[in-house]
């Protein structure tokens, strides 16, 4: 599909924004979770690198600008309601800001688990 098109399904949500669940594409792990706008959406599509909004800076975040920790999108896929995108990203470093892989791993910054059955499963 190509990029307008896909851009064009999106669903946002009444802020203009789209959950996006940012995966390493080798492992499958989830990394993080961000927002993006169209702005956004359309700068990762168009640079092959991820673009979110930041909600509390209020303005559009190249991911790893700063911090070199880019991430290289693969791939971009809506889910069956359009209003939530999953990208595939292979990282050039650590997705959280605490400089844990994920966002989601134990020592992340502020992460908690609850395991709802023995053994976690």
């Amino acid at each position: 599909m190509d990029p307008q098109t896909f851009l064009d399904l999106v669903r946002y949500n009444a802020d203009g924004l789209v959950p996006c669940v940012v995966q390493d594409a080798a492992g499958g792990e989830v990394l993080m979770v961000a927002f993006a706008n169209a702005e956004a959406l359309a700068a990762t599509l168009a640079t092959g690198e991820a673009h979110f909004w930041s909600r509390s800076r209020r303005e559009l975040w190249h991911k790893g600008g700063t911090s070199g920790s880019v991430q290289r999108v693969l791939s971009a896929r809506l889910d069956c309601d359009h209003d939530t995108v999953l990208i595939a990203v292979r990282p050039a470093g650590p997705a959280c800001h605490s400089g844990a892989v994920s966002c989601f791993r134990d020592g992340a910054s502020g992460g908690a688990v609850v395991e709802l059955e023995p053994g976690g499963g």
